[in-house]
């Protein structure tokens, strides 16, 4: 794994959360939908209970998969945060935590600290050299 890949990982279970966290929304949408027949004979009284049964359940495990992301993904940026410290150039380091533990576009981190893009780009290559010595080994 590379140095950009590893850095990496931690926007993708962020990204991995969000989808997660939007078909919980979908399910609840879905589970939220009831209607209702204004009707002067009185219901029957066999409504399809499994089926909303069947969408809680999903909506329960969807959420035990988020809060375990979660974990992983605080765990992740702890360890990542432990790489960019040891890398002894602040300017590198907040490069790096705006990229890989803020998730900034590139434009975005140029302009928060104030510079070309293209220089940005320098900078990276830089600061991903310092960080290949202190990557976890197995990683």
């Amino acid at each position: 794994m590379t140095v950009k890949e590893y850095l990496g990982q931690a926007y993708r279970i962020d990204q991995r959360i969000n989808s997660k966290l939007e078909q919980v929304g979908s399910l609840r949408a879905l589970a939220a939908k009831a209607t209702s027949t204004i009707s002067n004979t009185p219901p029957s009284g066999s409504r399809n209970v499994h089926s909303m049964e069947g969408i809680i359940v999903k909506i329960i495990d969807l959420e035990n998969e988020i809060n375990a992301d979660i974990d992983t993904l605080v765990d992740l940026k702890r360890e990542i945060m432990g790489v960019i410290k040891v890398i002894d150039n602040p300017e590198y380091q907040t490069l790096l935590e705006l990229r890989y533990l803020c998730f900034y576009s590139w434009e975005k981190v140029a302009v928060e600290m104030d510079y070309d893009l293209r220089y940005m780009h320098k900078l990276h290559r830089k600061a991903l050299e310092l960080c290949t010595a202190f990557i976890p080994a197995g990683k």
